[in-house]
């Protein structure tokens, strides 16, 4: 395998990691907790949680040029879940058709196929859109992980990379 893939999978073991993790963060939550919103101007957990298990289904409809609409339907499709189990399951299918589309694509085209989401004027090649999934996950995530605490959670940093 040569380095181009080998960094592809790479990511892709590195967001796996960030989707496992933040499920294990997710089955913690206690139905009290869904309503915790750090301050005003913030998302609360519930919000927060529907973006966190939506982050590869929406950048990969950005990454394949879906229009705000589309995108905005795949980000509030989960509206009102609050079912564990169902969130799960949906995060692990997201994740499994964002790395099918990455892994579907030719070296040629990771590296160098470019397309522009609806809110930028210029556009990423996939490689880049990548990337971006990835510390999406993973900001997301460490948000879901203050939260916990501040709630009152027992948690500890090794349980993000377990």
């Amino acid at each position: 395998m040569n380095g181009t893939l080998q960094i592809r999978d790479h990511l892709l073991n590195e967001l796996e990691t960030g989707v496992r993790t933040g499920v294990s963060l997710i089955r913690l939550i206690r139905s009290e907790d869904w309503s915790y919103r750090p301050q005003e101007n913030m998302r609360s957990l519930v919000e927060l949680v529907h973006h966190f298990i939506q982050i590869t289904a929406s950048d990969l409809a950005i990454m394949q040029e879906k229009g705000e609409a589309e995108v905005g339907l795949v980000e509030n499709s989960l509206s009102g879940t609050q079912d564990i189990e169902k969130l799960e399951a949906t995060l692990w299918s997201n994740f499994e058709s964002y790395k099918a589309y990455i892994m579907g694509l030719s070296e040629d085209d990771f590296l160098n196929r470019s397309t522009k989401a609806f809110y930028m004027e210029h556009g990423h090649l996939q490689v880049q859109w990548q990337i971006e999934t990835v510390t999406h996950v993973f900001h997301h995530r460490s948000q879901l992980y203050n939260y916990l605490k501040q709630q009152g959670h027992e948690l500890n940093f090794f349980m993000l990379y377990a």
